[in-house]
């Protein structure tokens, strides 16, 4: 696989961080790629060379979160509760700005909720507790169902409440947490 020119690649970061920042001002609907470009200090025609339009940018941003996520599930699932989640939450601390703008949005992109629930869900797909027989009148469906809305509606509570607590404490809660139920 060819290697990306750090130059395209310096360039579609300003551009992730443009429509974020803009996004943190006003609602999707009215941002304009001209809006874009202005806040990236680029021209309109270089972000056509990188995207289809504003959705695809932001599709693109998403998709490259998720997928960042996606990769510490790989190795967090050979940790304890605790230990595997501080590094997610030191994630989601890392990118508050987007974290926060993309889970207070009901615009548009209102959508990346239900898809971090479901990268989440897909994750916890191979953690639920069989051999202990605390899940062996449970549903899987309703388990992982459960345990994924817990988890995105208090990652979604710590981010709207400007992180009161460490990753490290975040950690540990919920880790506790989702030990007992999953």
């Amino acid at each position: 696989m060819a290697k990306l020119d750090r130059r395209i690649l310096k360039t579609q970061e300003s551009l992730k961080a443009a429509v974020i920042e803009l996004m943190a001002e006003k609602s999707f609907d009215g941002i304009t790629i001209q809006d874009i470009a202005d806040r990236a200090n680029v021209n309109r025609g270089t972000i056509y060379l990188h995207y289809q339009d504003k959705f695809d940018l932001l599709d693109k941003l998403i998709e490259a979160h998720l997928h960042e996520l996606g990769a510490m599930d790989e190795w967090a699932c050979e940790l304890d509760w605790n230990d595997a989640l501080v590094p997610y939450f030191e994630y989601f601390e890392k990118n508050y700005l987007f974290f926060s703008t993309m889970l207070a949005s009901t615009g548009v992109p209102s959508s990346f909720r239900s898809r971090l629930l479901a990268s989440f869900m897909k994750g916890f797909k191979g953690e639920i507790d069989r051999e202990s027989g605390k899940n062996t009148d449970l549903d899987e469906d309703i388990i992982l169902q459960y345990a994924g809305t817990a988890y995105v509606g208090i990652i979604e509570w710590w981010i709207r409440n400007e992180m009161p607590y460490p990753p490290q404490a975040m950690a540990k809660q919920i880790g506790t947490l989702l030990e007992r139920t999953l």
